[in-house]
């Protein structure tokens, strides 16, 4: 009659009667399974498997709990020792395992894809550049440094000549005058 609260209850009741009915675990699963409480209905599962190992059953609900909680892996393990006990059971062999192996498999060529995807993308992002703190006290220290020197270099106006022959000279430059004698046979830098 879809009153799950109440026979949780109820089997809760039970089990303290009764701690070790490794069948009111199994039930009490189920229903946990049907109010999507797989945390608790795991729980209770594996209660029952503790309980009672050679129950196929126990085997079977803690299988369907485990893919509740997406551990396909798990449950195709506790599908296989349900078949191990009870192999001519065909609701396991044909719902349960065939349905967590497909899983097992969509999984698997999604797993693939993103490794694939990320990959891809990897080549094509071009590595970022670091961020830096410009504003901290040493940087804003060097700035200041820095435009120190270039007004002192600009009040000098030194100019870098190098000749025909590779010959450098540094001279200072006079307010208007000509830094070279003759303007062909020099490359002026600064």
């Amino acid at each position: 009659n879809y009153r799950y609260r109440e026979a949780i209850h109820k089997w809760d009741e039970a089990l303290q009667l009764t701690p070790e009915d490794a069948t009111l675990y199994e039930m009490k699963s189920q229903v946990l399974m049907s109010l999507h409480e797989m945390f608790p209905a795991v729980h209770a599962a594996e209660m029952a498997v503790q309980r009672n190992p050679r129950s196929w059953d126990a085997w079977q609900t803690l299988g369907r709990a485990q893919l509740g909680l997406g551990e396909i892996a798990l449950a195709i393990r506790s599908f296989q020792v349900s078949l191990h006990i009870f192999p001519m059971n065909p609701e396991v062999w044909k719902e349960d395992l065939s349905w967590a192996r497909k899983l097992h498999e969509q999984q698997k060529a999604t797993k693939t894809e993103a490794v694939q995807l990320l990959t891809k993308e990897k080549e094509l992002v071009p590595e970022s550049i670091p961020d830096y703190d410009f504003e901290s006290d040493e940087i804003v220290a060097v700035c200041a440094a820095i435009a120190e020197k270039e007004k002192a270099l600009s009040a000098a106006k030194t100019v870098v000549i190098v000749s025909a022959s590779g010959t450098v000279e540094t001279v200072a430059e006079k307010e208007n005058s000509p830094t070279t004698p003759d303007e062909t046979l020099f490359i002026r830098a600064r």
